[in-house]
C-alpha cells in the first residue's frame, strides 16, 4: 500500500482549511517570485562578459509555481520522490531554499560553473534533486522505472520504503514517444505508486499548441488502465458556472481553441468583454454574466484555471488511486502572474528590471534584496519547517557491493560464440558467488531466449510483484521455463528499446536511492543500441551503474542483412562517458571483461559498460590461454586493460591489430604472410576505449595508466598497422598514433547485405583476403 503525507488538516490542527489555503497561497507566491528571480540573477545581475544570453525559463516555470507548491508543502511525505520538468527547475531550488536544504549563495549561480544546474541533476546540483531531467520524455518516464526499481528492492532486501514517485511534465512533452512506450508497457498498469501531473499549459517552445488535445490525450491514458483526474477550471470559474449564463459560459470556453484562448490572456478587460461572448448563440447570456463582475473579477476568471487553484489540486492528491497509476490533467497559464503570462512567445523570454519590481511589489518582496525568508513565527515560515521536518529522510547505511570473481578458472575448449558466454558466466555465478550472483538482475525486451539467457532464467526465475501461473511447467517440450515471482532475476519488458535502458538506469541506481546495489544487466539487439543510446546516457549521467550488452552484432550476422547489422555501434562506446565498452574475441574473454564491469557496479565511483557480443562461432583453442597460472592472470589483466598480444613473431614486419569477431580472420592473414615470408604480429583488441583513455593518459590530457600500451604496442616492435573490426574502421584507426606508424583501417561503412559470413566480409573488404592485401600495401 502507497502512503503519503498526511492532510493539511492533521498538519496544522485547529486551522480551518481556508487558512491552510491562504498560508500556502503566501507560500506559492514566495516560490513564484524566488523561481523568477534565480533567472533574473543570473541573466541581468550575474557579471556576463561574453554578452551571450545565460537563459532559463521563467514563464515554464511560473505555470508550475501552484502545483509544486501544494505537492510539497501540503502533500510529500519522505519516501516519496518526484521528477521535475527540466523547464521548472528553479522551483525546485526555491522550494529547497525555503526548506533549509539550499544555501543562499547558490541563487544567483543558476548555468554558472559549479552552481545550480539549467535542469536538475542528481548529480551536480547542490539540493536534493530525486531524478534528473533535461532529455524531453526521458525524465518523465523515470520515475515508472524507479518505482519497478524500489519494488524489486523492497522484496529482496527490505527497506527502501512505500512511497510515491511523481512526474511532474508538460503537456508538449507528450508528444515524445517515451512517453508512450511506458505508459503501455504491461508492467506499468499495476504500478499504484506513479503519479504523473500534466501541466497542460497549451504552449511548446515556438508556439501555442495548435488543438484541444486533452481528450484525445486522457482516452490514451485510460486505455492504458491509468486514473485520469482533470482540473481544468479553478473555483471563481466554477461559481460562475452556476450563475444565469453560466452553462453558456462553460460551452464557449469548452469548445474554444488553444490559440483564442491563450489570445484572451493578453486582453485587457474592455477587450474581454467583446471577445469572450463569441459571435454566436453564447454571446447573449455571456455578455449579461460578465456586465455584472468588474474589470478585476473579469481579468481573474479568464486565468481561473484548476492547475493555480491550490484548494482543487489538494483534492486531487487527496483522490489518488492506489491500485493503479495516476494522471493528473491541470490546466495552467504559462507564465501565470507574470507579465508575460500567457504570450505565445514566452517560453524564454525575461522581466525587464522595470517587470521584476513591479512583480516584487505585488508579492511582497524586494528585488534589490531578494531572497528574503519569512518573518519568525509567521504562518508562513511555520508551514516551512513543518514541511521540511516531514520530508526529512534518514540516511540509510551503504551496503557494500559483494565483490565478484576475476577469474571463475573455465578454459573454453571447442567451438563457442562470446553470446552463448554471457549466459554461462551468470550461471556459474550462482555456483561461484552465489552472495554478488543474488545481486544481478537482468532486463530484456523480448529477447532473452534469442541472447542465450535461457539457462539463466530457468535458474532464477522471472520477477513478478505477485506470482502468477506458470501453464507450460508440465509440458515436456517447453525448454524455457516462464515462473513468475516476487524472487525472480530476470525482467522481461515490451519491446522498446527506450524502456529497456529506462528501467536499467533506475536499478543501477538503487545504491544511491536506498543503499542497496544492485548488478544490472540489460541485453538487447546490438543494432538497436543506437535507439536505446540516448536514455541510457541519461541515466548514467543521474548516477545508474549497469550493465548493456548488445548482441548479435555487425555484419556477422550475415543472413539477417540490412539495417539488422550495426554498424557505428564500436565507436559509441568510445565516445560515451562514463561507460567502459568491450567487444571480446572469445568466450574466456567474455567472462573475465564482464565480471571486470560487474565489479565496477554499485557505488559512487563506479561505471558502468557495454559489451558488444557475436553468434558468430569461433574455435576457442585460438585464443591460446596460457596453462601457467602467471601467465593467465596476466593475459586476463591485459584482456580487461583493452588489448593482449595474440602472436608475436621474430621479425615482425606489419601488426594486425583486430576486435571481436574477425580475429579469425587476423589469425589466417598471419598465417598466409608468414607462407609469403612477412612476419606478422597479431593484437587482439578487447577494449579500445580503453586503449584510447590510455592514450590520453600518456599524452598527459587525463589521469589513468597507459601500461598496456607500452605492453601490447611496445616501440621496439612498432610497424606499419593494419587494424579490422566488424564495424566503422575509424573505431581502431587511432591505434596508428600510438607509435605513429602507417596504417589501413578494414571495417564496414556501408549498409549491410544477407548473405553467408565469407561473401559479406568479401563485400566489406574485411575478409582475409583484404588483410592480406592491406598488409602487403604497407610492407612493399
Amino acid at each position: 500500500m502507497v502512503m503519503s503525507a498526511a492532510s493539511a488538516g492533521s498538519e496544522t490542527p485547529g486551522r480551518s482549511r481556508q487558512d491552510v489555503l491562504e498560508t500556502l497561497r503566501a507560500v506559492e507566491q514566495r516560490v513564484l517570485w524566488l523561481s523568477t528571480a534565480i533567472v533574473d540573477q543570473a541573466n541581468r545581475v550575474r557579471p556576463n562578459p561574453e554578452g551571450l544570453k545565460v537563459g532559463g525559463h521563467q514563464a515554464s516555470s511560473a505555470s508550475m509555481a501552484s502545483i509544486m507548491t501544494a505537492l510539497w508543502f501540503h502533500h510529500l511525505g519522505a519516501d516519496d520522490r518526484v521528477s521535475v520538468k527540466p523547464h521548472a527547475s528553479p522551483v525546485l531550488h526555491a522550494i529547497n531554499y525555503l526548506l533549509g536544504e539550499l544555501d543562499e549563495t547558490y541563487l544567483g549561480t543558476l548555468r554558472a560553473l559549479g552552481g545550480l544546474q539549467s535542469y536538475p541533476s542528481r548529480t551536480k546540483d547542490p539540493d536534493p534533486v530525486d531524478y534528473s531531467t533535461g532529455s524531453v520524455g526521458i525524465g518523465a518516464t523515470a520515475p515508472i522505472w524507479g518505482a519497478i526499481a524500489r519494488r524489486y528492492v523492497d522484496g529482496r532486501f527490505g527497506q527502501a520504503g512505500h512511497g510515491r514517485q511523481f512526474s511532474l511534465l508538460g503537456d508538449a512533452e507528450l508528444d515524445e514517444g517515451a512517453i508512450w512506450e511506458a505508459v503501455h508497457d504491461p508492467m506499468v498498469a499495476g504500478l499504484g505508486e506513479v503519479v504523473w501531473v500534466v501541466d497542460l499549459n497549451r504552449q511548446s517552445l515556438d508556439r501555442v499548441v495548435p488543438d484541444i488535445a486533452a481528450d484525445r490525450l486522457q482516452g490514451a491514458f485510460t486505455a492504458a488502465g491509468w486514473q485520469v483526474l482533470t482540473l481544468k477550471y479553478g473555483q471563481q470559474l466554477q461559481e460562475l458556472f452556476t450563475r444565469p449564463g453560466g452553462d453558456a459560459l462553460r460551452v464557449r470556453l469548452d469548445a474554444m481553441g488553444n490559440p483564442e484562448y491563450q489570445r484572451l490572456l493578453r486582453c485587457t478587460p474592455e477587450q474581454l468583454r467583446d471577445r469572450l461572448p463569441g459571435t454566436g448563440s453564447t454571446r447573449e447570456p455571456i455578455s449579461r454574466l460578465v456586465a455584472d463582475l468588474d474589470d478585476t473579477e473579469l481579468h481573474a476568471a479568464v486565468r481561473n484555471l484548476g492547475g493555480h487553484d491550490l484548494g482543487a489540486l489538494l483534492d486531487a492528491y487527496e483522490a489518488i488511486d492506489d491500485t493503479r497509476p495516476t494522471v493528473i490533467f491541470a490546466y495552467t497559464v504559462k507564465g501565470r502572474g507574470l507579465a508575460n503570462e500567457g504570450h505565445p512567445q514566452n517560453h524564454s523570454s525575461l522581466l525587464t528590471e522595470g517587470q521584476m519590481r513591479e512583480l516584487a511589489a505585488r508579492v511582497g518582496t524586494d528585488l534589490d534584496n531578494p531572497w528574503g525568508r519569512f518573518p519568525e513565527g509567521s504562518a508562513e515560515s511555520a508551514l516551512c519547517l513543518r514541511a521540511a521536518d516531514r520530508l526529512r529522510r534518514a540516511e540509510l547505511p551503504a551496503q557494500q557491493s559483494p565483490s565478484v570473481p576475476a577469474d571463475i578458472g573455465r578454459t573454453p575448449s571447442g567451438t563457442g560464440t562470446t553470446q552463448q558466454a554471457l549466459g554461462r558466466v551468470l550461471l556459474d555465478l550462482t555456483r561461484q558467488a552465489p552472495e554478488a550472483a543474488a545481486r544481478i538482475v537482468t532486463v530484456s525486451p523480448d529477447v532473452s531466449s534469442s541472447t542465450n539467457l535461457g539457462g539463466w532464467i530457468n535458474k532464477v526465475g522471472i520477477w513478478s510483484a505477485a506470482e502468477r501461473t506458470d501453464w507450460f511447467a508440465d509440458d515436456a517440450e517447453t525448454i524455457l521455463h516462464w515462473r513468475e515471482r516476487p524472487t525472480g532475476q530476470h525482467l522481461e519488458l515490451g519491446i522498446a528499446e527506450t524502456n529497456l535502458v529506462g528501467l536499467l538506469g533506475e536499478l543501477g541506481a538503487t545504491w544511491s536511492r536506498w543503499g542497496q546495489p544492485l548488478l544490472p544487466i540489460g541485453v538487447v539487439y546490438d543494432p538497436f543500441v543506437n535507439r536505446a543510446l540516448e536514455p541510457w546516457s541519461f541515466g548514467i549521467y543521474a548516477g545508474g551503474r549497469s550493465i548493456l550488452v548488445g548482441t548479435p552484432s555487425g555484419v556477422t550476422l550475415a543472413p539477417e542483412g540490412g539495417a539488422h547489422q550495426s554498424i557505428t555501434t564500436p565507436s559509441l562506446g568510445i565516445e560515451q562517458p562514463g561507460v567502459t565498452s568491450y567487444e571480446p574475441a572469445f568466450a574466456l574473454d567474455t567472462e573475465w571483461c564482464l565480471l571486470d564491469a560487474m565489479n565496477r557496479l554499485g557505488g559512487p565511483d563506479g561505471s558502468s559498460a557495454y559489451l558488444r557480443l557475436s553468434t558468430r562461432p569461433v574455435d576457442q583453442t585460438l585464443a591460446a590461454v596460457p596453462a601457467d597460472p602467471v601467465a593467465r592472470e596476466r593475459r586476463r589483466r591485459q584482456v580487461v586493460a583493452g588489448a593482449y598480444a595474440l602472436r608475436r613473431h621474430e621479425a615482425p614486419a606489419v601488426t594486425i591489430a583486430a576486435m571481436g569477431a574477425m580475429v579469425p580472420e587476423a589469425l589466417a592473414a598471419a598465417d598466409r604472410l608468414a607462407a609469403l615470408g612477412i612476419g606478422a604480429d597479431v593484437v587482439c583488441v578487447t577494449s579500445p576505449d580503453l586503449l584510447f583513455r590510455a592514450l590520453q593518459a600518456r599524452r598527459g590530457l587525463e589521469d589513468g595508466s597507459h601500461r598496456i600500451l607500452d605492453q601490447v604496442f611496445p616501440a621496439d616492435r612498432a610497424t606499419p598497422l593494419v587494424t579490422v573490426l566488424d564495424g566503422h574502421p575509424h573505431t581502431l584507426a587511432f591505434l596508428a598514433t600510438i607509435n605513429n606508424v602507417p596504417v589501413t583501417s578494414l571495417g564496414v561503412t556501408r549498409f549491410g547485405q544477407s548473405g553467408t559470413i565469407q561473401d559479406v566480409y568479401r563485400y566489406h573488404g574485411i575478409d582475409t583476403d583484404s588483410v592480406v592485401a592491406a598488409a602487403l600495401d604497407l610492407t612493399d
